[in-house]
């Protein structure tokens, strides 16, 4: 008879693992991803700082532009590029 309550409470705790690994699983990717663009987008935001000058572009690293592609990564970066080149700024 223990036997038998013993391996419901296991399969009721690995049921209770699945379920609460299933309901956080897609908070954790989504925030991996944020984090992955948002790493991807300071980089060219650097790497476009030092050698953007060689190409003629040069979009400066200040509070606005690092909040920018902070939020957006990469296509934050191509966004400011587009603002710079239609405004002139």
């Amino acid at each position: 008879m223990d036997l038998i309550i013993y391996a419901g409470a296991a399969i009721a705790g690995i049921i209770l693992l699945i379920a609460v690994v299933r309901v956080f699983i897609a908070p954790i990717k989504l925030i991996l991803k944020l984090a992955f663009n948002t790493v991807l987008g300071f980089a060219g935001l650097i790497v476009l700082d030092h050698f953007g000058a060689y190409i003629g572009i040069s979009l400066g690293v200040n509070l606005i532009n690092a909040a920018v592609v902070g939020i957006f990564g990469l296509p934050g970066l191509a966004l400011l590029l587009l603002l710079k080149w239609f405004c002139g700024i």
